[in-house]
């Protein structure tokens, strides 16, 4: 089989840029898989890099596969790969820089795996690299959340946001988390302890000091954060980096993270996934070629959980 069908961008631009097509089908090289794409999530980073906001960072070349998260099966192996076998069931975020899953088959690096969860279906699986590692790295690299701290998640409801929540009540701290009125049973359930309705209520009127922020918004809502933190704390953000200079004024820390591949990660992910410990809620589930839709969906921002497409 030499080709295989993909979403490609040939140029930057709205949902109508994505390409539903043929394309070549790729071969893994040294220390690369070739996995068998059995789902991908749906995040906004993607729909960002398709209009172009972050090609001065990343540089790609056209055409171009959109979508880093991704569970599927091992296929192929490269020459020098050997953590993995020829149909292990893996999830990736893979480099973002290449080609991503909105096809039916990825090459991935072997250092970029893990194997998937166990008792996770490939759609609750695709759903999880992405948005765990962003909230494992926010929270616990960046932010250095620990047992009986205070953190305010914004979009505690979203893709990040609801991983967030609970990573840390598994860590042991106190959650509060903003998100719209019809949030608020959900995010209750998920163990968040104090839930910000922000269409009725300023969260900076009724936050007492917390430890980090973990800002998933940018703008106004970041601005506005640093309120809430307690002398010393952090404002970690995944929307855009926080000004050093309000940090400096509010004698508190300031970090921005771009999540990066990490394996060894997916590995504890998909230990607390097995131990019902971490649960990703899947909202919607599309074919391959409502990659489209998906995105657009994804760019309301007003998704409980996450969007995945199902290849298989």
């Amino acid at each position: 089989m030499r080709t295989m069908k993909a979403v490609n961008i040939y140029k930057y631009g709205g949902p109508d840029v994505l390409v539903y097509e043929d394309a070549p089908r790729p071969h893994p090289g040294e220390g690369e898989v070739l996995v068998r794409v059995h789902a991908a999530g749906i995040n906004p980073v993607d729909w960002k890099i398709r209009e172009g906001h972050l090609k001065e960072m990343l540089k790609h070349t056209f055409p171009l596969v959109l979508g880093w998260d991704v569970s599927g099966v091992v296929e192929v192996l490269g020459p020098g790969v050997k953590r993995f076998k020829v149909g292990d069931e893996i999830f990736s975020r893979p480099d973002i820089s290449r080609d991503g899953a909105y096809a039916e088959y990825i090459v991935i690096r072997e250092s970029e795996m893990a194997l998937k969860p166990k008792t996770l279906d490939h759609i609750h699986a695709a759903a999880l690299p992405l948005a765990g590692l962003t909230a494992w790295q926010t929270l616990f690299d960046a932010g250095g959340l620990s047992a009986g701290q205070r953190v305010l998640i914004h979009g505690a409801a979203g893709g990040v946001g609801h991983l967030a929540v609970q990573l840390a009540k598994w860590k042991g701290a106190h959650v509060i988390g903003t998100a719209s009125e019809k949030n608020h049973d959900f995010l209750r359930k998920l163990g968040v302890d104090q839930v910000i309705v922000y269409q009725t209520v300023r969260f900076e009127e009724a936050v007492q000091p917390v430890d980090v922020v973990l800002d998933t918004m940018g703008g106004e809502v970041q601005t506005r954060s640093w309120k809430v933190l307690r002398r010393g704390g952090i404002l970690v953000s995944i929307a855009s980096p926080p000004s050093a200079e309000d940090a400096a004024a509010h004698g508190a820390r300031q970090a921005f993270v771009f999540t990066q591949p990490n394996a060894a990660q997916l590995v504890e992910i998909a230990q607390l996934a097995d131990e019902e410990k971490l649960k990703a809620i899947v909202e919607t589930i599309l074919p391959l070629s409502d990659a489209t839709r998906g995105q657009e969906l994804s760019q309301r921002a007003h998704t409980r959980g996450k969007i995945v497409l199902r290849v298989v």
